[in-house]
């Protein structure tokens, strides 16, 4: 059985509409899907080490990821060198500005644990359009498509 993590770091609801936009669309994708979904705060190591997949979802803030979701690599990097290298990643971000100082930060973080950011990554800049929410949605289960056939 594979296992998707989606993490998130949110202060607004922004971002929180692209995590449900992840949680609809794997929910009942397949039997041999594990799912878990996680504010950024409370996943543990444990969590990362568990998991064949992550997606990571972020408000742009101050033109950086959020500090819940900085906080987790902050406790991971270290415990988890070399220990997830390979991991298939998603990356979201929802914006008020362009968002791309927030997804720089978080690329040149997974690239230090050896993650695979495997699709494009989906920057909403503003409040979330149902076309945006449904791109979202259509890359996670992509995502999950290749974890279950083992393209990555």
């Amino acid at each position: 059985m594979k296992r998707l993590l989606l993490l998130y770091a949110s202060q607004t609801g922004r971002t929180l509409q692209l995590v449900a936009a992840v949680r609809a669309s794997v929910a009942g994708l397949a039997d041999d899907l594990q799912f878990n979904c996680l504010p950024a705060e409370q996943a543990t190591l444990d969590d990362l080490l568990a998991t064949d997949g992550i997606v990571l979802a972020t408000p742009e803030n101050f033109g950086y990821m959020a500090g819940k979701l900085k906080d987790f690599f902050d406790r991971t990097f270290y415990p988890a060198q070399g220990r997830t290298e390979g991991l298939a990643c998603l990356l979201l971000v929802s914006a008020g500005n362009d968002g791309l100082g927030a997804l720089q930060s978080m690329r040149r973080i997974i690239a230090g644990y050896g993650w695979h950011e495997v699709l494009p990554a989906v920057v909403v800049r503003g409040e979330p359009a149902a076309a945006q929410l449904a791109e979202v949605a259509e890359r996670a289960e992509q995502l999950v498509a290749g974890m279950l056939i083992g393209r990555w």
